[in-house]
């Protein structure tokens, strides 16, 4: 070992102890990987020290350490589960603020543990593209834990963010100033309930709180009144003795003629009195959702006026895009060990089938060497030609489909971009075409298509009220080396919003039938449920599920195209026939190898069994 190895080896070992003593926890666990830290029950990961360790890149390091430490040390996901908000946006406002709460600790504490995070803030918002990033696209939820980190610790913001918090401070001083200020000066910050409660008021003062009380039934201070619009809006139905259904949260009782499945204030209290897995936001959603009713209308869209579907390289500039992609390949090094032996094992399964068969005796094809002998022998004897016969794993394409959600944020979407670059290499060099695609929205809670129907005058059971943003991040036909840059968009900041699962899975079921392929498979990445708060609150709570159901049982009932979906912490066994749900997302890479690797080993009698087994059914 070098002098520099050495070194560098000894500041790994002094990171993870300093780690485990700054969280002040016991039986703890902390690895090394990922870009930034990050923090799951009591596994802490945290980003390995860059080669060359200058005092910078030894303060970056130190950063990311501490912040990881700070977070096991006084977060309580429990406690933040109970409180935090049910929109996308408000949930990222939320988080922000808690982990501004938790770094403040230890900057207020040690001076030194301060100037670490000052340092692996910077590099993250360099990261992030923070410097370049338009105004318009500035993530509200990065500006508001940095107003507050001012407020708490008294130091500067970032040097890469000054140009976009100078841009929107005026603003969010304007609007959530005050409750600001109320959090930083009105709360002990060892008392995260107390934190969470006031940090619902700066999400009202944001226009982002919903109706619900964040799982707490006497927390009238987290409450929040319905936006200014809302108001507005509702004022103006009054006039004509029309009743609004509210844009989110529980409906309220009388408010539909007709409405199914309504559920008081006091039942709801009990639901989630009862709930003690209440740290799982997905099954807390997934109780309330049986309650919101459901207008049991045929599931359509209000306007498709407004939806995309781009190429990811329309949706970002070539120079972000390259910058992206270095990011992802930065997270590839710390998986290159991990990946490779999954890519392995995936072209072992597929070459292992490639018992190569030939027909012989052939005017045309390749020369059979074998056969020459004869020719020597007699000279007026023909060449003879061999050709090998086609593989029908050869004539197969896979589309990954994945959710790219807001709460596929991080560490999630991360692995999610890795296994699909992998996968794409890997059934390549296999023969196997590939198509790796992408589902979101364009907006949070409703974008242009709220607009048009507010505009109509709100009329009922309007259907999807969002507008779908579809990405196509490698095309089937296009090879990998020309779609990697593309994969890189995943990372980009702001892309993630809410997910329809419903439309994205038959749009990627309508691009593989159209494939000339004999088989086709379409496999879905997921960590939740479908996800639309304006959709969903105009139509009820199970509206975008069952439409969701509905698509999948066409699908694996009378399509050609074989399903199956992966769960990151979240049961999609519920929805699909073929399914795997994985509670780490270490584990997605080894779960699309080993799902792929045992369609590959079927038969084609079982396959046909299968088919024929679904159209019974």
């Amino acid at each position: 070992m070098t002098p520099k190895e050495k070194i560098r080896e000894d500041f790994k070992r002094a990171l993870l102890q300093t780690t485990r003593a700054l969280s002040a926890k016991k039986d703890i666990e902390v690895a090394f990987g990922g870009d930034h830290a990050s923090v799951q029950g009591k596994k802490a990961r945290i980003p390995l020290p860059a080669r060359v360790l200058d005092p910078e890149a030894a303060a970056v390091a130190r950063g990311e350490a501490d912040a990881a430490a700070l977070r096991l040390a006084h977060h309580d996901e429990v406690s933040h589960a109970l409180y935090a908000p049910k929109g996308g946006e408000a949930q990222a406002v939320f988080t922000a603020l808690e982990n501004a709460r938790c770094e403040a600790i230890g900057a207020r504490a040690l001076r030194g543990v301060g100037d670490n995070l000052d340092a692996a803030l910077e590099k993250s918002m360099i990261d992030r593209g923070f410097p370049a990033l338009p105004e318009n696209e500035a993530p509200l939820a990065d500006l508001a834990a940095l107003l507050l980190r001012e407020r708490l610790t008294g130091r500067a913001s970032p040097k890469a963010a000054q140009r976009l918090l100078d841009a929107w401070r005026a603003d969010l001083e304007r609007r959530a100033g005050a409750s600001l200020n109320a959090l930083a000066a009105s709360v002990d910050l060892e008392d995260q309930a107390a934190f969470a409660k006031l940090s619902r008021a700066v999400l009202r003062d944001l226009d982002l709180e919903d109706d619900e009380e964040g799982g707490q039934k006497g927390d009238q201070s987290a409450r929040g009144e319905d936006d200014a619009q809302d108001k507005e809006d509702v004022s103006e139905d009054s006039d004509d003795g029309a009743s609004e259904t509210p844009e989110e949260g529980l409906p309220e009782s009388g408010e539909e003629e007709g409405a199914e499945g309504e559920v008081s204030e006091q039942d709801m209290e009990q639901l989630e009195e009862d709930a003690d897995g209440a740290a799982d936001n997905a099954r807390i959603s997934a109780i309330r959702s049986r309650f919101e009713g459901d207008s049991g209308e045929i599931y359509k869209a209000y306007t498709k006026e407004f939806d995309e579907t781009a190429n990811a390289a329309d949706l970002c500039d070539p120079e972000e895009l390259a910058r992206l992609r270095r990011t992802l390949d930065r997270q590839l090094e710390n998986f290159h060990n991990v990946v490779s032996r999954l890519a392995n094992k995936l072209q072992r399964k597929l070459l292992a089938q490639q018992n190569r068969s030939w027909d012989f005796d052939l005017d045309e094809g390749v020369l059979d060497a074998a056969r020459l002998a004869r020719v020597v022998v007699d000279p007026m004897q023909p060449l003879s030609f061999k050709q090998e016969r086609e593989q029908e794993f050869r004539d197969t394409v896979v589309t990954l489909l994945i959710d790219n959600s807001g709460s596929m944020r991080g560490r999630p979407i991360t692995i999610a971009a890795i296994c699909g670059d992998i996968l794409a290499r890997t059934l390549e060099r296999c023969g196997v075409k590939v198509e790796i695609l992408g589902f979101t929205t364009r907006a949070w809670k409703g974008g242009q298509s709220r607009e048009k129907w507010v505009a109509d005058g709100r009329p009922p059971k309007p259907g999807r009220l969002n507008d779908l943003r579809h990405i196509i991040y490698k095309a089937a036909d296009a090879p990998w080396r020309r779609a990697r840059a593309s994969l890189g968009l995943m990372m980009k900041e702001g892309l993630l919003k809410e997910n329809i699962d419903g439309e994205a899975l038959l749009w990627a079921h309508e691009r593989l039938m159209g494939r000339p392929e004999s088989r086709r498979i379409l496999m879905v990445i997921s960590d939740g449920a479908p996800v639309d708060d304006t959709t969903s609150s105009a139509n009820g709570g199970a509206y975008l599920e069952r439409h969701l159901r509905d698509v999948i049982a066409r699908i694996e009932t009378r399509s050609p195209i074989e399903l199956l979906a992966i769960g990151i912490g979240h049961d999609v066994t519920r929805y699909y026939r073929r399914a795997l749900t994985i509670v780490d997302v270490e584990q997605l890479g080894g779960a699309m190898v080993d799902k792929l690797a045992e369609l590959f080993d079927e038969d084609d009698a079982v396959r046909q069994a299968r088919r024929r087994f679904g159209q019974v059914a």
